[in-house]
């Protein structure tokens, strides 16, 4: 019964937290520069805000969204709350949006209630990441 009811939460958590998602996707601004990064490393966080400081200043008002998605068999570092707390301050600092891939979360038995606020989930990062090149982002994987 524990294991039924878990089950059903975390289907809950991923349902909330794609639908949260896909909902910003329509709401996207694409006459503005937007970018989006994949990333497997904890350590590049730091490259990539100012990466993203860099494109806010040159694009200026023509600059819009950034999002970072995470994926592979590294995503557990996300759930290391006291190294992410620097990383997830100088993201929000630089209008990062830092966001987990569901699909890596699953196959490496990664729980999202351990994810940091802040942090919002896909199904497949790949796939968002696809679908925000379709509406125009700039991107790539590191």
């Amino acid at each position: 019964m524990k294991n039924i009811i878990t089950i059903i939460t975390l289907a809950l958590v991923f349902v909330f937290a794609q639908t949260a998602v896909a909902q910003n996707l329509d709401s996207i601004d694409t006459n503005k520069k937007n970018y989006i990064v994949l990333t497997k490393k904890v350590g590049q966080l730091k490259p990539i805000s100012l990466a993203a400081d860099e494109m806010k200043k040159e694009d200026g008002a023509d600059f819009g969204e950034f999002h970072v998605v995470f994926c592979g068999k590294n995503i557990d570092d996300l759930t290391d709350k006291k190294r992410m707390v620097k990383h997830l301050e100088r993201l929000n600092k630089s209008g990062v949006k830092l966001i987990a891939c569901g699909f890596s979360l699953k196959k490496f038995d990664v729980n999202p209630e351990k994810l940091p606020e802040g942090i919002e989930i896909v199904d497949n990062g790949i796939a968002y990441g696809l679908k925000l090149k379709k509406k125009g982002f700039y991107g790539m994987e590191l």
